[in-house]
C-alpha cells in the first residue's frame, strides 16, 4: 500500500524520537548513577514514581487532545518531552530528579495518546492497524539505531559522552515536534459533560484495557527477566541475552506489518489474540525447559522460546491496536487511547517485581502459571470486546447527529458511552 504524506510524516516522527529513546534507554541508568550521583535504589524509586504519575496523566492529556486538537497538543507535548530530557542534564539531587522524571513520564504518556488521536483523525479506520504495524516496525528500527549510538557513549564512558546522548534525545523530540507540526490539522471535538470518571464509566472498554494489561506483562521479559533467568537458572552463555534482544528487534522490524494483515475488526482481532495466547503459553513452557540443561541445549531452547515469544508479541500488538481504536467513540479517541496506554506503564512498573519473583525465584511453576494467565486473558478479551462493541452499536442507534466532521466521523453524538 502506498503511504500518504501524513503517514510518512508520522513514521518519520516515530523514527526520530525512537532513535533518541534507544540511546537514552541504553545509557540513562549509568548516567543517573555515575554522572548525576544518585544511588541506584533512588533511581529506581524516582523512575517508578515518575511513571506512576505518567500513567495518571495519560487520560487528561488525551482528553485535552480531543478538545483542543490532537496536532497542537502532540506538538506541545513533544516540546515538553524535549525540555524534560534536557533538564535531566542539570539534575544533581533526588527531589529534582523525581520532579523531572514525573514531567518526562507525563509528557511521554500524553504524547502517545495525542499521536494516536492524530492518527485516528488522519487515517481511515480500515488502515489504522496496518499503519500502526508499520510504525511499530519503524520504532524498533529506531531503537536499534539509538541503542548502537548509546553503546558508543558507554564505550567512551565519559561525562561528555553521556551528556551528548541526552542532548541528542532532546533534539530528537524537537525534530519530532517539527514533523508533527507539518501534518494537517484535525478538528477538535465538541465539549461534553462526562462526569468525573470519564472513560472509566465505559465498563466494557475498561475490561478490555485491563485484560490487555495482563497480556502486556510480557514487556519486562526481554529486558529484565530473561537476562536474570539465563545467568542464574541456565548454563547458556551470557552473551545470548544480547542475541535474543537483536532477534526480537529484527523480527518485529521485518514481520510486524505482515502479522497485522487481516486484523480488520473486533472478530479478527479477538481471533489473533486467542492464537497469540496459545503461542505465548507455549513460549513460557519452552523457556521453563531451559533450566538445568547443558549450555548449548539451553541456548537452543531459549532461542526457540524467544521465537515463539516474538510471534505472540506481534499478534497481541496487532489485536490490541485494532480493539483500542474500534471500541472508542469517534470524538474521544485521545481520552480512550490515554486510558488504554496506561497498560504499558502499569506493566512496566509492576511487571519487573512480579515476574522476577514469579519466574526467577519460583522457576518452572511460575513460567507455567504465567502462560496459563496469559492464555486465560487472551480468551477473555473476545467476550469483553463483543460486549463493548454491542454497547457502542446500541448507543449509536439513538444517536442525534448534529453534523459530520472531518474524515466522515460523526460529530455531536449523544451516546451512553460518551457521557
Amino acid at each position: 500500500m502506498t503511504k500518504t504524506r501524513p503517514q510518512r510524516l508520522l513514521a518519520l516522527a516515530q523514527l526520530s524520537n525512537s532513535v533518541g529513546d534507544g540511546a537514552y534507554y541504553t545509557t540513562s541508568a549509568l548516567y543517573f548513577t555515575q554522572v548525576a550521583g544518585l544511588a541506584p535504589a533512588r533511581v529506581g524509586l524516582g523512575l517508578t514514581l515518575g511513571w506512576a504519575v505518567g500513567s495518571l496523566a495519560g487520560v487528561p492529556l488525551g482528553r485535552l487532545a480531543d478538545r483542543r486538537g490532537p496536532r497542537g497538543t502532540a506538538v506541545l507535548l513533544a516540546l515538553a518531552t524535549a525540555l524534560a530530557v534536557a533538564s535531566f542534564t542539570l539534575v544533581r539531587g533526588f527531589l529534582p530528579f523525581v520532579l523531572v522524571a514525573c514531567g518526562y513520564a507525563a509528557a511521554q504518556s500524553g504524547l502517545a495518546a495525542a499521536r494516536q488521536a492524530l492518527l485516528a483523525g488522519l487515517v481511515p479506520a480500515g488502515e489504522r492497524t496496518g499503519l500502526l504495524a508499520w510504525l511499530q516496525a519503524t520504532l524498533n528500527a529506531g531503537l536499534a539505531v539509538g541503542a548502537g549510538l548509546g553503546g558508543l557513549a558507554l564505550h567512551a564512558g565519559t561525562r561528555e559522552a553521556y551528556l551528548a546522548v541526552f542532548v541528542a534525545d532532546a533534539v530528537s523530540f524537537l525534530v519530532c515536534a517539527l514533523l508533527l507540526a507539518g501534518l494537517p490539522a484535525v478538528a477538535a471535538g465538541p465539549v461534553r459533560p462526562r462526569g468525573r470518571l470519564g472513560v472509566l464509566r465505559d465498563r466494557p472498554y475498561a475490561v478490555v484495557a485491563l485484560l490487555n494489561t495482563v497480556l502486556l506483562l510480557r514487556l519486562p521479559l526481554l529486558s529484565l527477566v530473561l537476562p536474570l533467568w539465563i545467568t542464574s537458572r541456565t548454563g547458556a552463555p551470557a552473551w545470548l541475552v544480547s542475541a535474543l534482544f537483536v532477534l526480537n528487534t529484527a523480527a518485529v522490524t521485518v514481520f510486524q506489518v505482515r502479522a497485522a494483515r487481516g486484523v480488520t475488526g473486533v472478530d479478527s482481532a479477538s481471533r489473533v489474540l486467542r492464537r497469540s495466547g496459545w503461542v505465548m503459553a507455549a513460549a513460557c513452557a519452552v523457556f521453563a525447559l531451559s533450566a538445568g540443561a547443558s549450555p548449548w541445549v539451553a541456548a537452543g531452547v531459549l532461542v526457540l522460546g524467544a521465537v515463539l515469544q516474538v510471534v505472540a508479541e506481534m499478534g497481541q500488538s496487532a489485536g490490541s491496536w485494532q480493539l483500542s481504536f474500534e471500541l472508542a467513540p469517534a470524538d474521544r479517541v485521545g481520552e480512550y487511547q490515554g486510558f488504554f496506554g496506561t497498560g504499558v506503564t502499569v506493566a512496566r512498573t509492576l511487571g519487573p517485581l512480579m515476574l522476577t519473583w514469579l519466574l526467577v525465584e519460583w522457576g518452572t511453576p511460575g513460567w507455567l502459571l504465567l502462560g496459563g494467565v496469559t492464555l486465560a486473558a487472551s480468551y477473555g478479551v473476545g467476550p469483553a470486546a463483543r460486549w463493548a462493541a454491542a454497547g457502542r452499536r446500541e448507543a449509536e442507534v439513538g444517536v442525534g447527529v448534529e453534523g459530520v466532521g472531518p474524515m466522515g466521523s460523526v460529530r455531536g453524538l449523544r451516546t451512553e458511552a460518551a457521557r
